[in-house]
């Protein structure tokens, strides 16, 4: 609970009508849609500008007090969970676009923008924002920020990374720093824009961003490859890169999360194959046309059983949509979902797959597997109960085998999700202590009171590594 003389500091700032701390207020933000984690805030505001979100720092870090900046908790890391209590800031009225900026091909906008409005906007300009995650009906920018998020079209334009250029962000101390900006170069001092994307907000509270814009491409197709085993869609997988041929999506969806995708979407696709591939190229319409028929050629080449185009742009978007349900679907099947994201060099897919499938019967449990085949960004689910106990045990042995074969295989634990609190006790296996010692000591460098989202990024302990069975 908040001391009386905090709480009624912060009311001065953001008012009566943006802070919250009844029970039902705060039960609604002690979680996010990571399974088993659940921690409640003693407050949540409502800032309307970065004066009062500094004001708001800075009483927190005088009385020590855990800020969460949270989107709109749709991250499966745990990230936005408030493990140690204190005040979670809701970006609900920071949500405006300020800018197109038509001559540079940059848009600036709010944390509490919602990553679709964003797209839709820039797109009535003849403009586009790449980063599409799945969850981007709800998601907001800020929190595709903090997390670095990915999307479908990762492999050919990039993840969120890639395009934000400038940020205006709020330090633990109170103080204002404005990174990069409208400029295609820029290497005055640390790239700090950078070092901010993917933070998790344990370092500051980013309250603007400059991102980067594209033409729209020209054209766009969609073709749906059906392959008789798992093995031969990861093989087909290589063979398109090995090509030279970079798609805007090539994703990947096997036979268990087809079976409930097509449960769910009911738009025909198929359920007696041992996985798909949907595959998008967009460009000019020449290059589009190319890309396509040299993309069919390799994929009859690794014994495609059925190679079908989409028609019409709007088939193509059905299929798509579809693979963006893929976890609503999934999360039908049983009361809990875990959705993990083990990623490895793309040569590497066929063999990664293998040994989920492997590590799923060893440990008798459920895990369908879909993702971002094109730049090796698998998401193995496993559907189970969080009231079995055992099974849940073995869920996580499963897992924990399934990250320490990922990083064996050249690959790391989380390709978009972040580390959050779920991924913290493996972090060490990527990075070494070395490694994290040296987050630690810049963390804290830029947070001394450790008032930024604590608890995420560094466990209290390391798992054990796991040493894979040859």
């Amino acid at each position: 609970m908040l001391d009386q003389n905090v709480k009624q500091k912060l009311i001065a700032i953001v008012g009566e009508d943006n802070f919250f701390d009844s029970e039902e207020n705060l039960v609604v933000y002690s979680y996010d849609a990571t399974p088993n984690y659940q921690a409640m805030p003693d407050a949540v505001l409502k800032p309307k500008n970065t004066s009062e979100v500094q004001d708001i720092v800075k009483v927190c870090n005088e009385y020590k007090v855990p800020i969460v900046p949270r989107g709109s908790g749709t991250n499966l890391c745990a990230g936005t969970c408030p493990l140690e209590g204190g005040i979670v800031l809701l970006f609900t009225h920071m949500n405006k676009m300020i800018e197109i900026d038509e001559e540079n091909l940059t848009v600036t906008v709010q944390p509490g923008m919602i990553t679709l409005d964003l797209i839709n906007a820039v797109e009535e300009k003849g403009l586009f924002y790449p980063p599409d995650p799945s969850s981007m009906k709800i998601s907001t920018i800020g929190g595709n920020i903090n997390e670095n998020s990915g999307g479908l079209r990762g492999l050919k334009y990039g993840v969120t990374r890639d395009y934000v250029m400038g940020l205006e962000i709020v330090l633990p101390n109170g103080e204002v720093i404005r990174t990069g900006g409208k400029l295609a170069k820029d290497v005055a001092g640390y790239d700090f824009t950078r070092l901010m994307v993917g933070s998790e907000g344990t370092l500051g509270i980013i309250t603007e961003a400059t991102l980067k814009l594209i033409p729209t491409p020209e054209t766009k197709k969609t073709m749906l490859v059906l392959f008789d085993s798992l093995e031969g869609a990861g093989a087909a997988v290589q063979a398109i890169i090995s090509n030279k041929i970079i798609p805007a999506t090539l994703e990947f969806l096997d036979q268990g999360t087809l079976e409930v995708v097509e449960d769910f979407a009911k738009i025909g696709l198929p359920t007696d194959v041992g996985a798909v591939l949907l595959i998008e190229q967009d460009g000019p319409s020449e290059i589009v046309e190319r890309d396509m028929e040299k993309m069919k050629e390799v994929c009859e080449h690794s014994n495609a059983l059925s190679i079908q185009v989409a028609k019409t742009e709007e088939e193509g978007l059905a299929l798509t949509t579809a693979r963006r349900a893929a976890l609503s679907a999934l999360a039908r099947k049983k009361p809990t979902t875990i959705l993990e994201d083990a990623t490895v060099p793309r040569s590497k897919i066929a063999e990664m797959v293998h040994a989920i499938n492997e590590i799923a019967k060893k440990f008798d449990v459920e895990i369908c597997t879909f993702g971002h085949a094109g730049d090796g960004n698998l998401h193995p689910t496993c559907m189970t109960d969080a009231r079995n106990e055992e099974e849940i045990h073995r869920v996580e042995e499963a897992f924990a085998e399934i990250f320490a074969k990922a990083i064996e295989l050249g690959g790391t634990i989380t390709g978009e999700h972040g580390v959050g609190v779920m991924k913290s006790p493996y972090l060490a296996w990527k990075l070494g202590e070395e490694g994290v010692e040296a987050m630690k000591t810049l963390k804290f460098a830029f947070d001394p009171n450790n008032i930024m989202n604590p608890g995420k990024m560094f466990a209290k302990e390391t798992k054990k590594r796991v040493v894979v069975q040859k």
